[in-house]
């Protein structure tokens, strides 16, 4: 069963989106968004706090199950049209052949 890893750069109300997207397909097993593993040392004293940087879009990590290679084609085609159309990045990581 293909596993879809994909990270969205984008707002809560964007993750959401594609979020509502994926329940809303054929074929999807499981939708789950991931929890951010990676501590960070943003430190409240130091120098480049508060600066533009450090106020950009979230990143949200979700894991989606698809039960054959065809539907997370599928998935994949759908949210990246999406994407497109919210002007967020989606990021895809995944270990399955796509050809």
């Amino acid at each position: 069963m293909p596993m879809l890893r994909m990270r969205v750069i984008g707002s809560e109300d964007d993750a959401r989106a594609i979020g509502n997207l994926l329940v809303s397909l054929d074929g999807v097993e499981h939708v789950e968004e991931v929890a951010d593993l990676m501590p960070h040392m943003d430190d409240e004293d130091s120098s480049s706090a508060g600066l533009p940087d450090d106020q950009g879009p979230g990143t949200h990590e979700l894991e989606i199950e698809a039960p054959n290679l065809a539907t997370a084609r599928k998935i994949r085609e759908a949210v990246e049209s999406l994407a497109f159309e919210l002007d967020v990045m989606v990021e895809f990581e995944s270990d399955e052949r796509w050809e």
